[in-house]
């Protein structure tokens, strides 16, 4: 019985790490992908690019 909890306990510890290294992943993509969007913006000049009528979402 004490091997099984002293497994569950290993077990959680690392499924604790596993679920903190994805969501610090997950913050640095969304963070990462909103600076490079602000660089971009200001590279040209606070110009946004325009939206083509073919990508624009009707809602059909």
């Amino acid at each position: 019985m004490a091997n099984l909890i002293l497994f569950i306990n290993s077990f959680l510890s690392y499924l604790l790490v596993f679920v903190l290294i994805a969501a610090l992943v997950v913050v640095a993509c969304i963070l990462g992908a909103k600076w490079r969007k602000s660089s971009d913006l200001k590279k040209s000049g606070g110009v946004e690019p325009p939206i083509m009528p073919d990508t624009v979402k009707t809602g059909k």
